[in-house]
């Protein structure tokens, strides 16, 4: 193995490029889901171990990743890790919370044996095994050189259209019966068990469709044209997933990829005929409002329904929020945990909230990853996000500009927001996605030249 960072004008490696494929799509057909207990978790890992072998058995060379990115994806594994160690009884008994822990011992009538910080390591243990997803990813995407990384993304791409068709069958009455999800009957959310996971996915294909179908060395307008009407085929399908925090996302998502990829819309709008052009984008334009009114009158837009009929004081997810807030303050600074925010909200419950359905996420991974990390998930937190903004900035200084940093800080971006009100990094092929945009990002100074 090779220690340096690497070029990505070097020649990249061809068995990477396509393991790294294939691994993408495993995650679109198994990655959907969060919870531990279905099928795609296994799979999923199995796969991506699987592929690391491949790579290391069959590679002339292996080049290690020295990035930003690296750094962050060590140091989380390292403090997940960290939290399985099994600890003496003076110093687990003197975290917060772990009175219930300690009061078994006393009713068994044990001595107290030694344990990890974790409050269930089971979880935190689960935890630490989903990380080899982006860590696969990471190297695989270490591998590949500045063509590759433009091909992958036309890959994750068409990801996304294909999980846009498993919708459209879907939208129809179509059942998808995945073995390896939990997917909710009737709800629009493709190869995922979370319709709001889903519409983050579309969004992502907003922000990938400018920059695949734009690129400045290719004259094919088809494909740019093709590209750019990806765009209002994934809004709709936002609308039709019933996804809330969707459509901002969708939209936001729009904006920034013709954002992103500007001077190349400005160039392949001056070299089509005006007489061309105006009617096209026109008949575009009619053609969404005039699904989005049909959607709206036929009760197909179910975004928009719940958007006006479901006020935000009777959702489930504000009623329990302060019960978290006060559970981060409570296990401050040592946390509870990885993967434990199940097992523990069900001992701080209040008995008002007690329902058939149980909490399985805090619907906040910003808080939750506190709650469950400590003062040291916050610091991992801070730290990602300090990386972001100077990565991003010097992105945008960049002359000329390179598209695919750009689009990977969008990517990024797309991600933290919705985990503002949910958990979608959780989910494997989301994970996966969110390191996949890391790499780009961090290569906006040294290796990711995309001049237009």
């Amino acid at each position: 193995m090779d220690s340096s960072s690497g070029s990505m004008r070097e020649a990249g490696s061809p068995l990477a490029f396509w393991l790294l494929a294939a691994l993408l799509t495993v995650l679109l057909l198994a990655g959907g889901a969060s919870r531990a207990d279905v099928l795609g978790q296994p799979v999923v890992r199995f796969f991506a171990w699987g592929v690391l072998g491949a790579l290391i058995l069959f590679s002339v060379r292996v080049r290690l990743p020295r990035s930003a990115p690296a750094l962050l994806l060590g140091a989380t594994i390292a403090l997940v890790a960290l939290q399985l160690v099994p600890l003496p009884p003076a110093l687990w008994t003197a975290l917060p919370g772990r009175d219930l822990l300690a009061q078994s011992a006393l009713v068994a009538g044990l001595e107290q044996p030694w344990r990890p910080l974790s409050m269930s390591p089971g979880g935190t243990a689960n935890a630490l095994g989903s990380l080899i997803v982006p860590a696969a990813v990471l190297l695989l995407a270490e591998q590949l050189d500045r063509d590759q990384h433009r091909r992958i993304a036309g890959v994750l791409l068409g990801l996304v259209v294909a999980g846009g068709l498993i919708a459209l069958l879907q939208v129809s009455g179509a059942r998808w019966d995945s073995p390896f999800v939990n997917d909710m009957r009737g709800e629009v959310s493709g190869s995922f068990a979370n319709r709001n996971h889903f519409a983050l996915f579309l969004a992502m294909g907003c922000v990938l469709a400018p920059v695949w179908g734009l690129r400045a060395d290719d004259s094919r307008h088809f494909r740019a044209v093709a590209a750019i009407g990806l765009i209002p085929v994934f809004l709709l399908l936002v609308f039709a997933s019933g996804s809330r925090a969707g459509l901002v996302l969708g939209f936001a998502g729009a904006v920034a990829g013709l954002a992103i990829a500007r001077k190349q819309v400005r160039t392949l709008a001056a070299r089509l005929p005006r007489r061309l052009l105006v009617p096209v984008v026109g008949i575009i334009v009619a053609a969404i409002v005039g699904v989005l009114v049909l959607s709206v009158l036929s009760g197909r837009a179910v975004s928009v329904d719940r958007a006006l009929t479901l006020a935000s004081a009777d959702d489930l997810r504000n009623r329990f929020l302060p019960v978290v807030v006060q559970m981060t303050q409570f296990y401050l600074p040592a946390g509870t945990g990885f993967g434990t925010f199940d097992p523990v909200f069900r001992v701080t419950e209040p008995e008002a909230m007690l329902q058939p359905q149980y909490i399985n996420q805090a619907h906040s991974d910003w808080l939750q990853i506190t709650l469950e990390g400590g003062v040291a998930g916050a610091a991992l937190l801070l730290a990602g996000a300090a990386w972001w903004g100077v990565a991003t900035w010097r992105a945008l200084k960049a002359r000329p500009a390179r598209l695919l940093p750009l689009a990977g800080s969008a990517l990024i971006l797309l991600v933290a927001a919705a985990s503002l009100i949910d958990y979608p990094a959780r989910t494997p092929l989301v994970m996966g996605v969110l390191m996949l945009a890391a790499v780009w990002l961090s290569g906006s100074t040294r290796r990711l030249d995309d001049t237009p």
